[in-house]
């Protein structure tokens, strides 16, 4: 028999994710949502109002914008929902484990999920990262089993799918916003094109190679006053200097580490959990 999966809020990503199930009927409720919600939810299931979709699904996926977590995993305690709900939104791991400690006091099995990539197609692939408890988990994966979406189970600790979002998402979308900044300033200078060019020539990716980050904790005495000057760069054009001011704070916790190009990663990263001067 296929598992009944409840939709909690039918968005760009949430709509694209039931679509993928492969082993389910997907629910969802129309009852107060715009014309365009329900163009995206074409192909899934009406049902009259949350409590018959909540009486109805065995799983339930919450996909909706980061603000409104707590208030969507609320409505759903207060039916005292007895399946397992997939906490699949853009939050901190400290605010999945309170949404699990409420959802859990009323029976609900919580999963922690973490997104990441675009809306899945056949033509845009994305990670579903889970993890929780290991039943709840798997029952999860094997809904999206041989999709667009791929299911990748991290483990049984409530808030490691969050953080991994956290992580990759800060450093994603942050990136985006720095990137537009630089090429603002580079714009009003008209050097964009050699600043396109040496971007072309620097490929390479921090997060996907930190073996380069001792060399930028032994460095950091030097780079961080150069922070300063871009952010002061930035001021005086009306740009937004914060990028760079927050780097150069990051750069002083790794003061001690001045020249020290032998430095291992582990401790690099640990001298970031550190006071400045730590």
């Amino acid at each position: 028999m296929a598992t009944t999966i409840g939709l909690l809020h039918p968005g760009r990503m949430g709509a694209a994710v039931a679509r993928e199930v492969r082993a389910g009927r997907v629910l969802w409720c129309p009852a107060g949502r715009s014309a365009e919600t329900a163009k995206r939810a074409e192909g899934l299931e009406p049902v009259e109002d949350l409590g018959a979709l909540l009486d109805a699904a065995e799983i339930v996926l919450s996909v909706c914008p980061p603000a409104a977590a707590e208030d969507v995993a609320k409505q759903v305690a207060a039916h005292r929902f007895g399946g397992a709900y997939v906490e699949a939104n853009a939050i901190s791991p400290r605010r999945t484990e309170q949404i699990s400690e409420l959802l859990g006091n009323g029976g609900t099995r919580v999963v922690d999920g973490g997104i990441i990539g675009p809306p899945p197609t056949p033509a845009a692939t994305a990670r579903l990262y889970l993890s929780g408890p290991a039943g709840e988990t798997a029952e999860v994966a094997g809904l999206f089993e041989g999709s667009n979406l791929e299911p990748v189970v991290l483990g049984e600790r409530i808030g490691q799918a969050s953080a991994l979002k956290m992580a990759f998402g800060g450093f994603n979308k942050a990136g985006r916003a720095l990137a537009a900044v630089a090429h603002a300033l580079a714009d009003r200078h008209d050097v964009q094109e050699h600043l396109l060019a040496e971007a072309r020539r620097s490929h390479r990716s921090a997060l996907a190679e930190p073996g380069t980050l001792p060399g930028a904790a032994a460095s950091a005495w030097r780079w961080a006053p150069e922070m300063l000057e871009v952010a002061a760069t930035l001021r005086a054009e009306g740009l937004p200097d914060d990028f760079a001011n927050a780097a150069a704070q990051v750069m002083e916790r790794w003061a001690g580490d001045k020249d020290d190009f032998g430095i291992d990663v582990a401790t690099v990263l640990a001298h970031l959990a550190a006071e400045p001067g730590g």
